[in-house]
């Protein structure tokens, strides 16, 4: 008897680490290449330890045969693997939004190593993302991707049948909804970039001698900046309502 209560627990207590674990280690801020794989590792390991006991009851019994524990686990890696995607989408919104603004602003070429993104990204991407992760972790907004992991089981039941058309079908809304906020969070600079391409080309007409590439150069930079300073606070705030958002449909009410 003891021993079929221990190997039932430590194997719903794998599933669940696959989950959770798979999920963090995807999530922004907790997979970034700062925080060391040990401490992933432990945070991923610490929170299914203490909702183990929560989501034990809903744990199904040890399978028969090799094969339904590995469907079983990779199941819940997938699940994971879901939900951390739906994390990274949308902080891809504040990517393309930074992507849009360095081509309008001429600092397109300007490219560093972007921890976040975790691949060469632009300067106002990353100072963009940087900042977005920040302050999810500022706001207690990490707080809400954990409980979204463990509420998911709540619609993603252990070894139940999972819907990949839906998954599918929801993570190709949620790149095209994240898309199109980045180009919403990058409308200030649109608009002003399109308006001073405008005047560059009356100008270009009016002044043909004129040496327009150093000459505005400057102007467009310091433009840009000055729209980045007025409007940073509320492109955060409207951020920051997309990503809760983003995880709203696994909270159960």
């Amino acid at each position: 008897m003891l021993a079929e209560f221990m190997s039932i627990n430590i194997f719903g207590f794998f599933l669940i680490f696959s989950r959770i674990g798979t999920a963090l280690m995807l999530m922004p801020g907790f997979s970034a290449v700062y925080v060391t794989v040990p401490i992933r590792l432990a945070l991923a390991l610490a929170v299914s330890f203490v909702v183990a006991p929560v989501i034990m009851p809903i744990m199904p019994i040890v399978p028969a045969t090799v094969v339904d524990i590995i469907l079983m686990v990779m199941a819940e890696v997938f699940v994971g693997v879901f939900i951390g995607t739906i994390a990274r989408i949308a902080l891809g919104a504040l990517q393309v939004a930074g992507t849009l603004t360095a081509m309008l602003s001429s600092l397109a070429n300007a490219m560093i190593q972007d921890p976040i993104a975790e691949q060469q990204s632009s300067v106002v991407s990353s100072f963009l993302t940087f900042i977005g992760v920040t302050l999810l972790f500022v706001t207690d907004m990490h707080h809400l991707m954990v409980i979204a992991v463990i509420e998911s089981y709540s619609l993603f039941l252990p070894a139940a049948s999972l819907s990949f058309g839906d998954f599918a079908m929801l993570v190709a809304r949620n790149v095209a909804d994240s898309f199109a906020l980045g180009l919403q969070l990058a409308s200030p600079f649109v608009v002003v970039g399109m308006a001073y391409y405008v005047g560059l080309g009356v100008l270009g007409r009016l002044m043909p001698a004129l040496p327009l590439f150093f000459f505005m150069m400057p102007i467009q930079i310091t433009i840009q900046f000055l729209v980045m300073s007025m409007s940073l606070s509320v492109i955060m705030m409207v951020f920051l309502k997309h990503f809760q958002e983003s995880f709203l449909m696994f909270l159960v009410p």
